[in-house]
This record gives structure tokens, C-alpha cells and sequence, in this order.
């Protein structure tokens, strides 16, 4: 490559930086309308999709000055977005998580990020907003540095045992995450009871994924109507999240209603749930019903999502 055309590309780059940073509206001092920075929200991202990070893994994964993020987690952990724990290796490292409050602030910035970039694609044709999305993928595809391979798991249909698995780890993984109090745990003992007491292998289903030949999440396929069936208990251990888990687990759950002859699928979530929430709409489901309530000890937002099969 020749000097002049070195020169002429680290100046195209550096004026789409200019241009695209300016159009999303990151040079302000806020993000958006929320009270965070760009940096702020994106070690909220961090947090909210990969659990248990040590801070130091989220300085080096963003690029972030030490001092800078140490303040950053200091202000989070003021505001009781997030909890702080010693690393057993080395404890002048930090472990971080969200708290329940931490998830419902970002589920409410995530949102509003969303809605501000539909607000701008919503100006574009069709064609010309795949050609945007087409051209981001080009960047990050150039630009992304190789990943190692991620490790295997397994889906298997569930057996004697399972059951307790279930109710155990959906109780305790919700109570950490989100404070949720034991009533969840007792409704997903109901669900669970109910599935096996009137389990009918034609119309119904429960796969659970393994890595390691353990259990790391599971799924239910249950019957709502003879042409209605709903995806229940999606769950991924946090050891397994990154890995794909949860897409397969939901894919599992479609391709198995779609095989015992329902129309529809639907579920039940809460507007907090940010990465299942995720799956679900790449998956091809939409929302249809947003209903507050209180459940569990909190003040959540159920929704209702379905999808044609």
C-alpha cells in the first residue's frame, strides 16, 4: 500500500468517526436523554450480558483508563447499580454484577437507545436501510479479531431428576439476579409439577442443554390450545451464557412445536429480562401485551409475545 493511500484511508476513517459519532449523538455529555456517558452505558451493556466480570477484564475489553473506570464503578456502586466482590485470586481485583436495580436501569436505557435508532432507521427506505445494516457487518466483520472456538454443549429431552433442577436453579438464579422472592420459585415448582403430571409426549416437550455433561439451561414446550403452544422456563446457567445456549434452547423449542402441529407460539416475560428478551425478537416473535404487575416481591412489566409458526 502506497503512503498517499495510507493517508487517504486513516482520513476517510477518522471522518466517518467524526460523521457516525455525531449522528448518534455520542459527542453530547450524555447519552441519549439518560444521565450516562457512552462509556457509562456501555459498561452497563457489559454487565448486564456477561456476568461476574472482574473489572479490570471490562477496562481492557473497552479500552478504558483505569482511573477513569474505577471511577465509573465507584459511581454505579453509589448508586446501587451494581454489587463489588473481592477477587479470591488476587483481592485487590473486583468481581462486578448488576443488581436488580442495575438491571431495571439498564433495561429502561437499552430501551431507549432502541427506540432512538428505530426513530432514525424508520427515515430510511427498506433497501436502504439493509444496505446500512450490510455495510455495519462489513465493518465489523474486517474489523473484528478472530475468536477462539466456543466449547460444545448438547440438547437432550429431560429424565427423572431434571425436574428438581429446574425449580432449584430458576429460584436461586432469579432471587440473585433480580431479587426475586420464593413465590417464583414455588410457581415454577406448579409449572413443573403440572408438566409431568399431565405430560402428553405428542403435544409437549422439555429439552435441557449440557455442557460438560452437566446441566446448564432448559425449556419447555407446553400446550395452551390444541393450536397454541407456549415456550415456558427458558433458563442458561451463567457459566454457559455467551456460548449460544439460549438461541438453541428457543430454536429447539420452536422447530418442536412446529413438529407436534401448533399454528402459534407464544410466552410470557418481564421487560427486564434484556438478553431473553433479545432472543426472542431474533427469533421471530413480537410484542404484543405490556402489563404491569406485581409479582415475586417486585414491581415488574410482563409482556406477551407470539409468532406464527
Amino acid at each position: 500500500m502506497q503512503i498517499n493511500d495510507t493517508d487517504d484511508h486513516v482520513a476517510a476513517v477518522r471522518a466517518f468517526n467524526r460523521f457516525y459519532t455525531r449522528k448518534l449523538g455520542v459527542l453530547d455529555q450524555h447519552l441519549g436523554k439518560s444521565p450516562f456517558s457512552l462509556s457509562e452505558a456501555r459498561v452497563l451493556y457489559e454487565l448486564a450480558h456477561r456476568d461476574d466480570l472482574a473489572a479490570k477484564e471490562i477496562g481492557n475489553e473497552l479500552g478504558l483508563d483505569p482511573g477513569y473506570l474505577s471511577r465509573i464503578v465507584q459511581s454505579f456502586d453509589e448508586k446501587g447499580l451494581i454489587t463489588r466482590r473481592p477477587l479470591p485470586a488476587d483481592r485487590r481485583q473486583y468481581q462486578l454484577s448488576l443488581t436488580a436495580k442495575g438491571r431495571q436501569t439498564f433495561a429502561k436505557l437499552n430501551l431507549s437507545s432502541q427506540n432512538e435508532v428505530a426513530a432514525m432507521l424508520a427515515q430510511l427506505s427498506a433497501s436502504d436501510a439493509s444496505r446500512l445494516t450490510q455495510a455495519m457487518a462489513t465493518i465489523e466483520s474486517v474489523l473484528e479479531q478472530r475468536r477462539t472456538q466456543p466449547a460444545a454443549f448438547m440438547l437432550r429431552s429431560h429424565r427423572v431428576g431434571d425436574m428438581g433442577w429446574v425449580i432449584s436453579r430458576q429460584g436461586a438464579a432469579y432471587a440473585a439476579d433480580y431479587n426475586w422472592d420464593i413465590s417464583y420459585e414455588a410457581l415454577v415448582a406448579e409449572i413443573c409439577a403440572q408438566f409431568i403430571k399431565n405430560y402428553d409426549a405428542a403435544r409437549e416437550h422439555c429439552w435441557i442443554a449440557e455442557l460438560g455433561g452437566e446441566p446448564v439451561g432448559s425449556v419447555f414446550l407446553v400446550k395452551a390450545t390444541d393450536e397454541i403452544a407456549k415456550l415456558r422456563l427458558l433458563q442458561v446457567e451463567k457459566k454457559a451464557r455467551g456460548l449460544g445456549v439460549g438461541r438453541a434452547l428457543v430454536e429447539q423449542c420452536i422447530q418442536g412445536a412446529r413438529e407436534r402441529g401448533y399454528s402459534k407460539m407464544t410466552l410470557w416475560t418481564q421487560s427486564i429480562l434484556v438478553a431473553a428478551r433479545g432472543i426472542y425478537k431474533s427469533a421471530g416473535f413480537k410484542l404484543v401485551v405490556t402489563e404491569p404487575h406485581h409479582s415475586f416481591g417486585q414491581d415488574l412489566i410482563g409482556e406477551t409475545w407470539e409468532r406464527d409458526l
